[in-house]
C-alpha cells in the first residue's frame, strides 16, 4: 500500500509513518518545513517534501493520512480528495495500523509517555511513543506484533486503539476544549477505552478514576499501599528511582520521583502478562529515560541544566519535586526554574494551579506564552498573578556551554553559570536550553 502522511514532522504522525514502512508499505509525507524528524525519516528511506503542495499528491496513492493540525484549505489534502483518494485523519487511521498488533496502549493526562516508554523497554517490544525513548533513540521502534502504543485523549483517539491491555496513569480533565467542557462526555471516553482492553492495569488512587465504572477484574495499582521504601540513587551518575512493589521485590528505574515510581509500577504490573518478575526487574534497567523528561543536557559540578516537557502544573509539580531530590544529592547553589507558558487556553484553565506548582524553587523565570495557530489571545497580568514568587521576565534565553543567559528587548538582563536550572514548557524551550 502506497500511503501518504501529511504532517509527517510531528512527533505523533511520524511514529506511525515509520510503523508501517517497517511494515512493509511504501511511505512518503510532507510537512511545512524540514526538522530533525523530517531528516531522520529520510535517512531511513521515506520520501519526505517541504514545504507541502498540491503537486507532492501522486494519483497513486492508496491513503492519505493527515494530522489534527492540518485544515481542510491544505493544498495536499484538497488535491487527495480532488483525486479521490481516501483520507483519514491520524485517529481514524489508528484501526488500519494497530488493528492486527497486540497492543498495550498507555493513557493518562500525565506520564503516559515515560509509562509506555518503560514498558516498551521491559517488554523489548515495538513502540509508538509521543516522546523519545533514550533507550532505542527514537518515538518508534519495529520489533514484532506486540506493541507499546501511548494512546491520545485529547482528541478521543485512544477509542480506536484496540487495545489488549488498557493501562491508565491518571484520568485529570485536559484537553476540555475537544470535549466542549462536558466532563460527562470526558470521563466517559476514559471510561470506554479502559473497559475495551481484555486486561486492565489502573491507578486506582487516581481521585477521577475512583469514579468510573471499570472491570472488576482489572488490576488496580494503590501506590500509598504498594508502593514502599522508596530511595533516590545515582547509577554511574545517573538519577534512578528504587523502590518496592507489593511482594515482587525492588525495582531501579530512571529518573527521580514518586511519579516515576507510579509509572514504572504501572508498567511492571501490565509486563506481568507477558514476562516473569526476574525478566521485568532485569529489562526496566534498559530504560533510560526519554528526550524533554528530566532530560539532563549539561552538567557539571556546579551546573546543570534541565529539559523537561512539563506543561501542566501537576506535571511541574512533579518536575520540581524531582529536582529538590536531586538536589538533595548533588547540593546546588540555587533552584532555578524557567518556565515556559504553553497556549493561552491551557494557562487560564490551569492558572490557580500554575500559581502554586512552582513552590521549591529559589528563582522563577518566565518567558513569553507559547501560542498555536487560531488561538484566541488572552490577558493575563503575568506580574501579579505569580508576585508570590517576585519572577523575573524574559523575552527569550540563549544557552552556551556552562551558562545561560536571560534576553530580553535584545539585552542580556542575567546571566546563571552555577546552580540547578530546569527549564518546563511544551513550546521550543527545548531548543532554547540546548546550545
Amino acid at each position: 500500500m502506497k500511503v501518504h502522511f501529511i504532517g509527517i514532522g510531528g512527533i505523533g504522525l511520524s511514529a506511525l509513518a515509520r510503523f508501517l514502512n517497517f511494515d512493509g508499505h511504501e511511505i512518503s509525507g510532507s510537512d511545512m518545513k524540514s526538522s530533525p524528524i523530517t531528516l531522520a525519516l529520510e535517512n531511513e528511506g521515506i520520501k519526505v517534501s517541504c514545504p507541502q503542495d498540491a503537486l507532492n499528491i501522486n494519483d497513486d496513492f492508496d491513503l492519505v493520512i493527515y494530522s489534527a493540525a492540518v485544515t481542510d484549505e491544505n493544498p495536499e489534502l484538497m488535491e487527495s480528495r480532488l483525486k479521490q483518494i481516501r483520507t483519514l485523519s491520524r485517529k481514524e487511521a489508528l484501526p488500519i495500523i494497530l488493528g492486527d498488533k497486540k497492543n498495550y496502549c498507555v493513557a493518562g493526562a500525565h506520564g503516559k509517555s515515560t509509562t509506555t516508554a518503560i514498558l516498551a523497554s521491559i517488554l523489548e517490544s515495538s513502540a509508538l511513543i509521543g516522546a523519545i525513548s533514550k533507550d532505542f533513540g527514537s518515538n518508534f521502534r519495529y520489533v514484532n506484533n506486540l506493541v507499546a502504543f501511548e494512546a491520545d485523549e485529547s482528541d478521543a483517539s485512544f477509542l480506536l486503539s484496540n487495545p489488549y491491555c488498557s493501562i491508565v496513569t491518571n484520568a485529570e480533565p485536559e484537553h476540555m476544549e475537544y470535549y466542549n467542557y462536558d466532563y460527562e462526555k470526558f470521563f466517559q471516553a476514559y471510561e470506554t477505552f479502559i473497559n475495551l482492553g481484555e486486561k486492565i492495569v489502573i491507578n486506582a488512587e487516581d481521585e477521577y478514576l475512583k469514579k468510573l465504572n471499570i472491570n472488576e477484574n482489572a488490576v488496580k495499582l494503590y501506590p500509598s499501599k504498594h508502593i514502599k521504601n522508596i530511595s533516590y540513587i545515582l547509577i554511574d551518575n545517573e538519577p534512578h528511582t528504587r523502590f518496592e512493589l507489593l511482594d515482587l521485590g525492588f525495582f531501579d528505574v530512571w529518573g527521580f520521583g514518586y511519579h516515576i515510581a507510579i509509572d514504572a509500577s504501572l508498567a511492571i504490573l501490565a509486563a506481568l502478562n507477558e514476562l516473569n518478575i526476574e525478566t521485568i526487574r532485569k529489562n526496566i534497567l534498559n530504560y533510560k529515560g526519554i528526550k524533554k523528561r528530566f532530560d539532563i543536557v549539561q552538567s557539571n559540578d556546579e551546573f546543570v541544566v534541565i529539559d523537561d516537557y512539563a506543561h501542566h502544573p501537576t506535571e511541574i509539580k512533579a518536575t520540581i519535586s524531582a529536582l529538590l531530590e536531586y538536589d538533595k544529592i548533588k547540593k546546588m547553589a540555587k533552584k532555578v526554574v524557567i518556565w515556559q507558558p504553553h497556549k493561552y487556553s491551557r494557562t487560564i484553565d490551569n492558572l490557580e494551579g500554575f500559581k502554586k506548582c512552582f513552590e521549591g524553587c529559589d528563582e522563577l523565570v518566565i518567558l513569553p506564552i507559547w501560542t498555536v495557530a487560531g488561538e484566541k489571545k488572552v490577558e493575563i497580568n503575568f506580574e501579579k498573578e505569580f508576585a508570590r514568587y517576585n519572577p523575573i521576565f524574559a523575552h527569550s534565553i540563549q544557552t552556551t556551554q556552562g551558562k545561560i543567559q536571560l534576553i530580553s528587548d535584545n539585552k542580556v538582563i542575567k546571566v546563571y553559570e552555577d546552580g540547578l536550572i530546569v527549564g518546563v514548557g511544551a513550546g521550543d524551550i527545548t531548543y532554547q536550553l540546548r546550545h
